[in-house]
């Protein structure tokens, strides 16, 4: 096709039209970066989370194993208590 017969399908002139869509590519492509940012914050972000509910975890089993360890020492007490002490 010849430039005249591409300006006379579109009915403008070309040059605003392609003004027009490097304007929205330049808004399309601002727009993918900002989104980019942000996922890698949201990245970061769950990092951050897994670190702490990892070591978290860590610690509440460490809690329970000294409770069940403590509550087994006790009850082991208490029945030589009552074998040899107690009525």
């Amino acid at each position: 096709m010849e430039k005249e017969d591409i300006q006379r399908i579109f009915g403008g002139d070309i040059k605003s039209e392609v003004a027009v869509q490097a304007n929205e590519i330049n808004h399309i492509q601002k727009d993918m970066d900002e989104m980019k940012a942000d996922i890698e914050e949201i990245k970061k972000s769950l990092s951050d989370i897994h670190k702490v509910l990892s070591e978290a975890k860590g610690g509440w089993r460490t809690l329970m194993w000294v409770a069940g360890a403590s509550s087994a020492v006790t009850a082991f007490l208490i029945m030589i208590y009552q074998s040899f002490g107690g009525k």
